[in-house]
Order: C-alpha cells, then sequence, then structure tokens
C-alpha cells in the first residue's frame, strides 16, 4: 500500500489520478489536503511514499507546498499534475525541487512516471541506509582502530609517500604522537634498526605471507621488538598503491622467547656437562693415577739432572702438560659437581702468595707481573684447592689475552660492605660486549682447540657463586680485561696450617715410620721413594692384610698409615677401621684418584677426612703427610 498525499481541490480531477493509479497497478491509501495548515497536519501525522500536487490551488499554491515539505525534511517524490503552466514556472519548480510535471491532458504519463519516481525513492532510502551502515561501521573501526594495543596504519605509496592514517597506539609502541608521525613519516622508519630496514622495506612493497619482526629503539632509547603485518593495496591495474599493517609491540614475548633459548640452550649444555662429568668420573681413577706417576717421575728426574742440564726443559713440558691434563679432569669434575666443596676459612693474600711462584711460571717473561695486597684483609669461606684453581684460571686468561706481552696485576681489597674483592686486571685485546656477555658459558671459549677447553671462567663462577659470591667483568676491546671475585667475609680469622708453615714437612719427618698401602705398583713405588728422600721409613707391603698385621702388632712402631681408597681386597675406609679397632689413635691419610664424593660403590668419606686427591706432586705428598702426623702428635690442631 502506497501512501498518497495529493494536493488538490478539484474532487474530479482527484478522483482521475486516483483511479489511474489503481488502474496501473499502484494500490493507493489517499489523503487530500488543501491548505498549508492540511499540509503540515498530514506530514506531521504519516510521511507520505509520494505526493502528487496541482500547481494552482485557492488556499496555497505549488511552490509553497514543495517548501513545507522540504522544510519538513520530506523527501518524498514531488509530482505536479496540472493543466497549462509556463515553460519558466516549470523549470523553476524542478529547480526547487519537484520530481516531474505532468499535464493533465497527458494523464498517461502519470503511472510510469509515480512507479519511476516510488523506484528511485526506493534506491535513494537504500543508499543512505547503505551510507548510514558504512558511517557506522567506520566508527566501529575508528575505535576498534584507536582502543587497539596494537598500531593501526595506511600508508600511501603513489602518486607520493604519505602516512594516511595511524592509531594512537603508536605512542605507545615507539614513543611519538601520531601529529608527529604526520608531519615527519620518516620518524617510525627511523626507530627500526639499520640492519633490519630492508625488511621492512620489502614488507611495504611485497606480498608478505608471514609477520615480519624487527629490531627498534623506543623514542626514550629501550630496545624494541615489533611485530609487522602488511597487506598491499592494489589500484585495479595492479600498481601498489597503499600498504595497510598491524604494528604490535613483542618485545616481552621476544624477551621471554630469548630467555627460553637461553635455558633451553643452558640444559643442553648442562647434559652435555653432565655426561663429560660421568665420563671423567668413570675414567679420573685410572688417570689420575697414571698422571700422579708421570708428574711424580718427571718432578724427581728434573730433580737428579739439575737446572742446567739440556733436558731439564723436555722434563718441565712433561711436567706442565701432565699438570694441564690434571686441571682439566678437575675442571670438568668440579663442573659437574663430582668435586665436593671442603670450605674453610682461608686469607686470600695467603693464597696468592702461596701460588705466586706457580703464576711466575706461568705468564712467561713477556709479561709484567705485580700483586697489591691490602694489608689486614679479612679472610673468606671457600674451598681452597678451588679457589686456588680461581686465580690460576683468571690468571691463564690474561696471559692468554696478552699475546705480545703486557701487565698483569692481581689486587685484594676489602669493599667496605662485607666483602673482599680479588682483582686480575690485564692490559690485553680486551672483549667485545658479545663476547663478554659469554664469557662465563661453559665450552665458550675464543681461543684454539689446543689453547683452550671452555671451562675456566664457567668453572670459576660456579664456585665463586656456591660460595655466595660473584665474578664481574669490566673490559674494553683493545685496552685490557679487569675480572673482580667478590666474596663474603668469614667473620672470624684464617688458620695457619702446617701446611702453611715453611719447613714443617722437613721438620716433621725425623725418623717417623709411614706405612703405604696401594694397589697400583707404580703410584706405590713413587709415594715409596718421596717419603723415603724426605727421612720417613717407609713401609710398603703387598698386601691390605699384611698391612693391618705390621700396623696393629703389639709394639708396632708405625707412625702414620697412608692408604688408596679403592683397592682389591678391601676398600682403604674398611682398612682404617679394622686398623682403629686396634689403634685408634694411629692416623690415616687416603689418597685416591677418584673425587670424595665420586667414589664407587656407593663408598663415601666424612668431609673432615684427610684426603689426597691424585695427581699430586711431591711438595704435596710431603706437606700432607707432615700435617698429618702433626695433627696427630698435636690433638688440638686436629
Amino acid at each position: 500500500m502506497i501512501r498518497l498525499l495529493l494536493v488538490e481541490d478539484d474532487d474530479e480531477d482527484a478522483r482521475l489520478i486516483v483511479t489511474r493509479l489503481r488502474r496501473g497497478g499502484i494500490d493507493v491509501d489517499v489523503d487530500t489536503v488543501l491548505s498549508a495548515g492540511q499540509l503540515r497536519a498530514s506530514l506531521a501525522a504519516a510521511r507520505p511514499d509520494v505526493v502528487i500536487s496541482d500547481y494552482n490551488l485557492p488556499a496555497f499554491s505549488a511552490e509553497e507546498a514543495l517548501r513545507i515539505l522540504r522544510d519538513a525534511r520530506c523527501d518524498a517524490p514531488f509530482l505536479l499534475v496540472s493543466g497549462q503552466v509556463g515553460e519558466e514556472r516549470a523549470t523553476a519548480l524542478m529547480k526547487a525541487g519537484a520530481s516531474d510535471f505532468i499535464l493533465k491532458d497527458r494523464m498517461g504519463r502519470l503511472v510510469p512516471a509515480v512507479q519511476r519516481e516510488l523506484r528511485d525513492a526506493e534506491e535513494r532510502r537504500a543508499l543512505r541506509s547503505a551510507e548510514a551502515a558504512l558511517r557506522a561501521s567506520e566508527e566501529r573501526f575508528r575505535l576498534l582502530a584507536e582502543h587497539s594495543i596494537d598500531g593501526i596504519f595506511r600508508y600511501r605509496l603513489r602518486p607520493d609517500r604519505a602516512l594516511e592514517y595511524v592509531s594512537p597506539a603508536v605512542t605507545a609502541i615507539a614513543g611519538y604522537r601520531p601529529s608527529e608521525l604526520y608531519a615527519d613519516p620518516t620518524l617510525l622508519a627511523a626507530t627500526v634498526a639499520p640492519e633490519d630496514r630492508p625488511a621492512l622495506e620489502a614488507a611495504f612493497t611485497e606480498p608478505q605471507s608471514n609477520p615480519v619482526i624487527l629490531r627498534g629503539r623506543h623514542r626514550d632509547g629501550h630496545q624494541l621488538w615489533i611485530e609487522l603485518r602488511t597487506r598491499l593495496v592494489r589500484d585495479p591495474s595492479g600498481a601498489t598503491v597503499a600498504v595497510e599493517g598491524v604494528l604490535r609491540d613483542v618485545t616481552e614475548q621476544r624477551a621471554a622467547e630469548l630467555e627460553r633459548q637461553r635455558l633451553d640452550h643452558q640444559l643442553r649444555q648442562t647434559e652435555r656437562l653432565d655426561s663429560l662429568g660421568r665420563l671423567a668420573g668413570g675414567v679420573a681413577h685410572d688417570f689420575n693415577n697414571l698422571l700422579a706417576v708421570i708428574i711424580a717421575y718427571a718432578a724427581d728426574v728434573g730433580a737428579d739432572l739439575g737446572p742446567e742440564h739440556p733436558c731439564q726443559p723436555d722434563v718441565e713440558r712433561i711436567t706442565r702438560a701432565a699438570e694441564r691434563a690434571a686441571a682439566l679432569t678437575r675442571q670438568l669434575l668440579i663442573f659437574s659437581r663430582l668435586e665436593p666443596s671442603r670450605p674453610e676459612v682461608l686469607d686470600v693474600n695467603q693464597v696468592v702468595a702461596d701460588t705466586e711462584h706457580l703464576l711466575h711460571r706461568t705468564i712467561g717473561e713477556d709479561i709484567t707481573f705485580s700483586s697489591e695486597l691490602a694489608a689486614g684483609l679479612p679472610p673468606v669461606v671457600i674451598d681452597r684447592s678451588k679457589f686456588e684453581q680461581i686465580v690460576v684460571n683468571l690468571v691463564v686468561n690474561a696471559r692468554a689475552a696478552m699475546p705480545s706481552g703486557g701487565r698483569l696485576t692481581i689486587t685484594t681489597r676489602s669493599s667496605g660492605n662485607g666483602r673482599v674483592e680479588l682483582i686480575v686486571s690485564d692490559t690485553g685485546v680486551g672483549m667485545t660486549p658479545e663476547v663478554a656477555s659469554r664469557a662465563f658459558e661453559p665450552f665458550f671459549t675464543t681461543k684454539g682447540p689446543a689453547d683452550g677447553t671452555g671451562l675456566g671462567l664457567a668453572t670459576a663462577y660456579g664456585v665463586v657463586t656456591e660460595a655466595g659470591g660473584d665474578i664481574g667483568i669490566d673490559t674494553v676491546p683493545g685496552r685490557g680485561t679487569t675480572m673482580t671475585v667478590t666474596l663474603p667475609e668469614a667473620g672470624r680469622p684464617a688458620v695457619v696450617s702446617a701446611l702453611d708453615a715453611p719447613g714443617s714437612a722437613s721438620a716433621a719427618a725425623g725418623a717417623r715410620h709411614v706405612v703405604v698401602v696401594e694397589d697400583d705398583a707404580d703410584v706405590r713405588d713413587i709415594v715409596v721413594r718421596i717419603l723415603s728422600r724426605a727421612g720417613y721409613v717407609v713401609t710398603a707391603p703387598s698386601s691390605s692384610a699384611a698391612a693391618l698385621e705390621i700396623c696393629t702388632a703389639p709394639g708396632s712402631t708405625v707412625d702414620g698409615v697412608i692408604t688408596d681408597v679403592i683397592m682389591p681386597e678391601i676398600t682403604g675406609p674398611r682398612l682404617a677401621e679394622a686398623i682403629h679397632a686396634v689403634r685408634p689413635e694411629l692416623p690415616v691419610l687416603f689418597i685416591s684418584g677418584y673425587t670424595a664424593g665420586n667414589l664407587p660403590g656407593g663408598h663415601r668419606l666424612a668431609d673432615d677426612t684427610p684426603l689426597l686427591s691424585k695427581p699430586f706432586t711431591a711438595d704435596q705428598l710431603r706437606h700432607a703427610v707432615a700435617d698429618l702426623l702433626s695433627r696427630a702428635r698435636d690433638p688440638s690442631r686436629a
């Protein structure tokens, strides 16, 4: 049903119009008005679908009717049906908004004209509805874009390059306001790291199946990781005219991913180290037995030859190679936690002083070595042998950084906040930030395969952190490196043992009687030789049973026992138990190629058990035996 608003004062003409419309298939509901007031009242009651008006009416004119319709914002088609009207008036009405003009003597045009205007009106309503929906959609998109945490943009590429739109989220991502980017679109590209700008340009000119990850800098300077997704906009010819995209700040996700990768890498390294540690632990006993023989006999041969003998350098090379093999095995065991810690209160200055002779031999003549040891330094608590290893490792690394010579300085000092610092400085090649960041990774080394294992600093880091300390690196490429080991103060004074007292080994020997129990004949023979030359009376029985009989026989003159831990007939600890059942005062020193925490068969030694690990030097053996017998003679030192 079409609502027809008819402005007509002639009833006959009105009936004619309605009749023609109905016969033409247009079903109408007619509301006839004769004045401006009636027209306004009708419009207020309901909006018409079409308006048909005569030109001349007694109360008002077609021009006034058309004006009333437009003032009421009624856009229904307005058709004039009238007698003779001048062309000038008809043109003026059409310009004012009339849809068509039909002469009463040509009423055959009425139905087609109304049908046409109704169709056009429907199309206009549909268009307005679509435009309204589009505006609503655009508003929803605007709100979505402006409240999204992702940056949304459109960048025109042709005819010239310009940023057409960027959402407010870009401020949180890059630090620039949209107004600043509109004024200077290059600011956004400038935040991207130079090495990633080719990827940015490709994302603007080539189709991308996957997001592009770009590195950059926020306006305030902090590092960014940005995920960029783009879509190319093409014109009908296929030319790319613009690019639309989304920027997402993935800095936190990237940091988490890098941390996951680091932990994954660390896990693989740990598993690798664990495997190597198990391997090292498995061969440590036999390997250290061999090294003990090599080191001891080399030292013996060197002493017999004298310092001027032409073969002396060869003997020293043998000794250094064996010591390096022993150190590598020890580092593997320490880092894989197979070498237990025996923390004790240490004087850092004393440890540095005790190792200086070894350090001088290690660094060579082309490097100037000096030490600046602070007086009255508080003691620290750490495993002595492991701390000595740290000092040696740091010095070896410093030496390697100065292939053409330089200056190496060891400094100790109190930081004043309850911590003690050991500082090793060199004037070598230094490290880049990338190398320094990986310096403590196990197996990472910048040395050749023959010169480095990548375990030195990793081992040092593990030992120091286990003792509650830390290691710092201060390095500049081309200017040198300073390594600072920081340890907490012990809170009680260090104890100087017989190992630290000059001449204690020879003074303790005298005519003391020592029994050596060792199933490896080579090791047994060199231990007997070293101790015999030191002035001890040494008995080396052929079996554990014979040793037990000698030690426990009535009137036995044995002052101490040196026994291997793992032996075929009976273990060292079981032998010691049997001896102590008869002679509880008799001191026992254990020697072993295994570590205390890696004994086979589940055997363990108490933390305070005297243990000398193989390989050992002649000096270490003499000091260990002297200390053992001194403690037995003076129980207050035990």
